[in-house]
């Protein structure tokens, strides 16, 4: 899929909070091992929210830095999508709130999206859309999620929180153009939370092969495919990120090297961000991309689909770098928490009275 006219990310921005818990930490309080999560899922600790932080004040945070790489005022931006499986409210949209706390009202369209995983990058196609079809002048997609997972499920060490948001405007202004995209998507049921339920479910095993492997590969190849590239045409390649043996070994199966999706891989130090997962990625390799390279960019959503992308860098990507934190900023700026305090920072204990 291309855009009538050719479009790309003006600016991007990630948020990333400071509390973190080590897996060592979760498992003491179960009484398992570290080390068997360590080496399936390749996780040591994972980003936690704190008690005044939500879906909504991540998205908030990593558009102020995407608005500052971008150099617009914010009332220019026509579209605002927030992606997410965790928005505060059931039934009142996110995406009105972080426009209003931006000053984008009211002149501008805004929508949450829900595709699991896929949903920052479902909006970021939206995005392109609007852009390349010139309703709007500037759109921004925002990927941003906090961590849910049920106490002691596998889940409960990978799933971070934290987001990015990724503003698309006019090639001419591009930090990375887009080339072109491609979304696959069909009905496999490999993760579910039904209405009410506190906690997602899974189905461990079939979540890899049937689900995650085959629509990421698939959209990976159906997008080299049609422009024409290989694996050796990418500098970067970004993948979504339930662990961190997944987008390895879906590298591997599409023949890239493991250099190429190093700079991108976050999970080990954050966990899993969800709608944020594979937008985060590509926000750090964006933070110390060189111009003139290309990046592709795949994610997953569980239900199931992927949306993959291929942009290359401009000359404006050195200058726009040091408008904002870079991820690894907000990486490297942590607190850890006990297991207590994690628990009440979720709100994993449930008070009755």
């Amino acid at each position: 899929m291309k855009p009538s006219r050719e479009v790309g990310i003006v600016g991007w921005g990630s948020y990333i909070p400071r509390y973190r818990i080590k897996v060592e930490e979760i498992a003491k309080m179960w009484g398992v091992s570290a080390e068997h999560y360590r080496e399936s899922f390749l996780v040591q600790e994972k980003a936690v929210a704190g008690q005044d932080e939500d879906t909504t004040t991540i998205s908030v945070e990593a558009a102020l830095n995407a608005i500052k790489r971008a150099g617009i005022i914010p009332s220019k931006i026509g579209a605002v999508f927030v992606g997410t499986e965790s928005k505060p409210y059931a039934v009142k949209p996110t995406s009105t709130i972080v426009a209003e706390a931006l000053s984008i009202t009211p002149l501008t369209l805004a929508a949450d999206f829900e595709f699991a995983c896929k949903a920052g990058t479902e909006a970021l196609q939206c995005c392109i859309g609007l852009v390349g079809s010139g309703m709007v002048s500037y759109a921004m997609a925002i990927g941003a999620d906090t961590a849910q997972g049920a106490p002691s499920d596998p889940l409960e060490y990978t799933t971070g929180s934290g987001g990015t948001a990724v503003i698309v405007g006019p090639s001419e202004e591009s930090a990375a153009v887009l080339e072109g995209s491609v979304s696959y998507v069909s009905d496999t049921p490999d993760f579910w939370r039904r209405n009410e339920c506190r906690y997602p479910c899974h189905a461990e095993g079939f979540t890899g092969e049937p689900a995650y492997f085959k629509h990421t590969v698939s959209a990976a190849k159906m997008l080299m495919e049609e422009l024409g590239l290989s694996p050796g045409d990418f500098a970067y390649v970004v993948f979504h990120q339930p662990n961190g043996k997944f987008p390895l070994r879906a590298a591997k199966l599409l023949g890239f090297r493991k250099e190429q999706v190093l700079p991108g891989l976050l999970v080990p130090y954050i966990g899993n961000l969800y709608s944020g997962s594979s937008l985060t990625g590509l926000s750090a390799v964006l933070d110390q991309a060189n111009p003139g390279e290309r990046i592709l960019l795949v994610s997953f959503g569980s239900g199931a689909g992927s949306d993959a992308f291929s942009f290359v860098t401009t000359d404006l990507i050195r200058e726009k770098q040091g408008a904002a934190p870079k991820v690894r900023d907000y990486i490297n700026a942590k607190q850890y928490l006990d297991y207590a305090l994690y628990a009440k920072f979720r709100g994993k204990l449930l008070l009755r009275r």
